[in-house]
């Protein structure tokens, strides 16, 4: 997992709350649409104060490149996975919680299937489209059949994921 180092500058202006009281500045900022006095300085409504939405970009390296090109997402290939990687995924997705144990996490990695396939039958199950594209870029098979003889096609929470990994293995070909 690679950490991405951030500088993040918000223009804060002070100005005393009360003439009488000058060493409590109430702070404000138009970015934050804050105005607090030091004592609760916390912000409101985190977000442009003029109601607007922004978006922000980053550029990785030196000249800007894509999350791809500097190595953070696309990057990883199917032996770059393994049983933690499952594990977390299935505690991240809540299927602990759901399932109630890891009964069926282990009898899928009890059964020999490579790691990045099982992360595929999960994803697929509960739809992350974001996490399916990930795997099938690092060679996941989606053909790949559990002790039911299910693959993550079959799995698939919906006709738009199954036809979302097949156009993608189809694109891939």
């Amino acid at each position: 997992m690679a950490s991405i180092p951030c500088i993040f500058q918000i223009p804060f202006t002070a100005k005393p709350i009360n003439p009488s009281f000058p060493s409590l500045p109430t702070f404000s900022s138009k970015f934050l649409g804050t105005q607090n006095s030091l004592s609760c300085l916390s912000p409101s409504n985190i977000g442009p104060s003029n109601g607007s939405r922004t978006q922000c970009w980053f550029k990785f390296g030196k000249n800007g490149v894509d999350a791809e090109g500097a190595g953070i997402y696309g990057s990883q290939k199917r032996d770059d996975f393994d049983k933690d990687d499952v594990e977390q995924y299935f505690n991240y997705m809540g299927m602990l919680a759901v399932e109630g144990s890891y009964d069926k996490m282990e009898a899928l990695l009890n059964q020999n299937i490579h790691p990045v396939d099982i992360l595929l039958m999960l994803a697929a199950s509960e739809g992350d489209r974001p996490k399916i594209e990930e795997l099938l870029r690092a060679g996941a098979v989606y053909d790949v059949k559990d002790a039911d003889g299910r693959t993550a096609v079959d799995r698939a929470v919906n006709e738009e994921i199954k036809d979302f990994i097949l156009g993608f293995s189809v694109q891939k070909a």
